[in-house]
């Protein structure tokens, strides 16, 4: 990484190492006022840069690719912070306006198991005129740098990288988390419970704002309509089958079962087909480039429970530990195995399934054929505590809002202006 630009302290040892660091970057908000157009623009060569060869087996490049583009930015900038945001202008509201002004230090913790989350997490302090202190998971060091050095390059004038600071420490040095964030006018925390309830038990400042994506898991389902049509059938199948494959099943947006609606006149044989080549279509396309002991053992012993449970369940799977389709029946949610393990439950109706909905799933990805069926679905999927309802195949698109909040707002003032002149004639 160049020199002088964004500074990565790979062993942070001391709680100073933080304070010194935080300081430095509060007086870069303070000295330099910079418009989302500004970030745009960087952003957009920042992607470009990304547009390389070598980058392409990192998971989840292709997002970061197009959450960094200005047409996927700007309208979302637009829609949070108002119309005349992106020159940093203020917006009329009645007898007052309003603008955006940044918070100051955000502080990220992002999850370990999602490799373009600390980018992603910095993204959304950056939009909003903030710096951004990252703590980087150790297993992300390596890839985060590779990542950021595109940054580097597309920032000459070193607008944003004066912004950045990237952290790196031992998950269990209380002194440092706290350290962070005693410093921190705005934090951004991702992960599963117990990461997210010890972040959220450190000292913050009573003025902090917290934005908090805790562990949520995420569904599919077609309707009989969709998977009996096999004009459509395999083009669903390919969607549903590269939804499974980003992040490896561990992001809380991948789908972890599909609930198929029966039809009590078609055999899902030719579903189990289509839905089986997909996925070996998708793992030549994209092997797994390595996989843990654990993670191996968890998915054969899922295979073999599944199999041993009940006599009507069936299987298929390659002898590696790829990939695996259980099949079955029943409107419960089965505990997740991940790893490209996908559970295929038939019931009576998708309504069945979603009624069972209890606030901790994230989001349903749809192949419906009836827009009357999918507005109530959709109707009782968000009364169920479900955030997000989207098309099969853009599970994982990052657009806010996410978790059902925005991404940029929470983490900027909104300053209400009353022009006094207006006010003293009144």
């Amino acid at each position: 990484m160049q020199a002088s630009t964004i500074q990565f302290q790979m062993d942070v040892s001391s709680p100073a190492q933080i304070s010194e660091a935080a300081a430095r970057l509060r007086r870069a908000v303070q000295d330099l006022d910079v418009t989302p157009d500004e970030v745009l623009t960087i952003f957009d060569r920042w992607a470009k840069r990304l547009d390389a060869p070598e980058l392409n087996e990192i998971p989840g490049i292709v997002f970061l690719r197009m959450w960094l583009r200005r047409g996927t930015l700007e309208p979302i900038i637009e829609r949070e912070l108002g119309p005349n945001s992106l020159n940093s202008g203020w917006n009329k509201g009645g007898c007052a306006e309003c603008r955006a002004y940044p918070l100051g230090v955000i502080g990220h913790w992002p999850a370990a198991n999602v490799e373009i989350q600390p980018i992603l997490s910095m993204t959304c302090a950056l939009l909003g005129g903030n710096a951004a202190l990252v703590r980087i998971p150790r297993n992300l060091h390596q890839l985060t740098q590779v990542l950021v050095e595109g940054l580097v390059d597309s920032d000459p004038d070193e607008i944003l990288a004066s912004r950045i600071f990237l952290v790196a420490f031992p998950h269990d040095r209380r002194d440092l988390h706290e350290a962070m964030a005693q410093v921190v006018d705005g934090a951004m925390i991702w992960g599963g419970r117990e990461a997210v309830l010890q972040v959220r038990a450190l000292p913050f400042p009573h003025w902090t704002r917290l934005a908090v994506f805790g562990p949520r898991l995420s569904v599919a389902a077609m309707d009989a309509g969709t998977w009996t049509n096999k004009d459509v059938c395999e083009t669903w199948c390919r969607r549903l089958a590269r939804d499974v494959w980003q992040f490896d099943q561990q992001a809380c947006s991948s789908p972890q079962v599909l609930f198929l609606e029966k039809d009590a006149s078609q055999s899902i044989a030719e579903f189990v087909r289509f839905l089986e080549r997909a996925f070996r279509e998708e793992n030549r396309a994209h092997p797994r480039r390595g996989i843990s002991a654990s993670l191996t053992t968890a998915i054969a012993h899922a295979r073999a429970s599944w199999l041993f449970e009940d006599a009507a369940h069936t299987a298929v799977f390659p002898k590696s530990p790829d990939w695996t389709l259980l099949f079955g029946s029943g409107a419960d949610i089965p505990q997740p195995t991940q790893g490209r393990t996908l559970t295929v439950l038939e019931v009576g109706s998708l309504l069945d399934a979603i009624e069972k909905f209890d606030g901790n799933v994230q989001t349903l990805g749809l192949g419906v054929s009836e827009l009357e069926k999918e507005r109530l679905i959709t109707e009782l999927a968000a009364k169920r505590g479900v955030d997000r309802i989207v098309k099969l195949g853009h599970m994982h698109t990052f657009v806010p809002p996410w978790d059902g909040v925005d991404l940029i707002r929470p983490m900027v003032r909104m300053v209400r202006h009353v022009h006094s002149l207006e006010s003293a004639q009144q």
